[in-house]
C-alpha cells in the first residue's frame, strides 16, 4: 500500500510536468509530416473504414447488431481500442527509451508511462466527441446512461496506468517482453468484443474471454452509449475488474520502486 501511495503522489505532484511533456510529444509526433496532426484522425479513420468493410459489409452483409447499425457498434468499440492499444505498447516501452535521459535529473521515472497515456488521451477525447456527433446523426440516444461515462473513463485510465507501470518495468528488465506484448496486443483485438459480437458464443467460452479486463471496458462503453446496462447491475463482474486492476497496480508499483534505481543498468 505504501508503494501505491508513493507512486500516486508522484503523479499528482508532477501533473504539470506530465501535461507539458505530453503536449510536446503530441506536437513532435507528426512535425515532419506534410499533413501534421491530421494523421491523428486520418489513420484511425482509414482503419475504421477497412474494419467496417471487412466485418460489417463482408462478414455480416451490412446487418445491424441488436438493432444498432454496425458502424455505430463498431465505432464504440474501436475508439477506446485506438487509445488502449498504443497506450499499452508505447507506455510499456516508455521507461526503457527515456530513462537514460532522466537518470541524472530529479525526475520521477514513474511519470513516463503517464506522459504516454495523456498524450494519447487528447486524441481519444476528441474522437469521443466525434462519436457523440455520429450518435446524434443516427438518432442513438444513451439517455441517462451517459451519466456513467465518467466511471468508465476513470476505470480505463486507472487500468492503463496500472498496466503500463507494470509492463514498463518488465520491458526494461526483459527486452523480449516488448516484442511478445506487441504480438499479444494484435491478438487481443480479435479476442475482445471490438470487431465482432461475442453474444452467440458458448457460455463457458464467453466467461473465459470475460476474464480479460479489456472485455469489461469495451462492453462498458457500449452499455453506456447504447443504453443497455448500468455499471453496478453486474456487481460481481465489476468487483472482479477492480480487484484485478488493484492487483496489477500493487504489483506494478512494488516492482517499479524495487528496480527503478537499477533501470540504467539494463540499458
Amino acid at each position: 500500500m505504501k508503494a501505491i501511495l508513493e507512486i500516486l503522489r508522484e503523479q499528482v505532484l508532477n501533473f504539470h510536468l506530465i501535461f507539458r511533456l505530453a503536449s510536446y510529444d503530441i506536437k513532435g509526433k507528426y512535425q515532419s509530416h506534410y499533413l501534421g496532426a491530421a494523421w491523428q484522425f486520418l489513420s484511425p479513420a482509414l482503419q475504421i473504414l477497412v474494419y467496417w468493410f471487412v466485418f460489417g459489409m463482408g462478414i455480416r452483409g451490412g446487418n445491424p447488431i441488436d438493432g444498432v447499425p454496425f458502424i455505430i457498434w463498431l465505432l464504440i468499440g474501436l475508439i477506446p481500442w485506438f487509445f488502449i492499444s498504443p497506450s499499452i505498447i508505447q507506455g510499456s516501452n516508455s521507461v526503457y527509451t527515456k530513462v537514460s535521459m532522466v537518470a541524472k535529473m530529479k525526475f520521477p521515472v514513474s511519470v513516463l508511462p503517464s506522459i504516454v497515456i495523456l498524450s494519447n488521451a487528447i486524441n481519444f477525447l476528441i474522437m469521443l466527441t466525434f462519436l457523440g456527433v455520429i450518435l446524434i446523426i443516427y438518432g442513438v440516444n444513451p439517455g441517462l446512461y451517459i451519466l456513467q461515462l465518467p466511471y468508465y473513463l476513470i476505470s480505463l485510465f486507472l487500468f492503463l496506468f496500472s498496466v503500463t507501470l507494470l509492463f514498463s518495468t518488465i520491458a526494461t528488465i526483459i527486452r523480449d517482453f516488448q516484442i511478445v506484448l506487441q504480438s499479444l496486443m494484435r491478438m487481443m483485438l480479435y479476442v475482445t468484443p471490438v470487431l465482432w459480437d461475442m453474444g452467440n458464443l458458448p457460455s463457458f467460452l464467453l466467461n473465459l474471454l470475460k476474464l480479460n479486463p479489456l472485455y469489461y471496458l469495451i462492453e462498458g462503453f457500449r452499455n453506456t452509449f447504447l443504453a443497455r446496462q448500468w455499471f453496478f447491475e453486474d456487481w460481481i463482474y465489476m468487483l472482479y475488474f477492480w480487484v484485478t486492476v488493484l492487483l496489477i497496480l500493487f504489483l506494478g508499483t512494488f516492482l517499479h520502486i524495487r528496480f527503478r534505481k537499477k533501470f540504467v543498468d539494463y540499458l
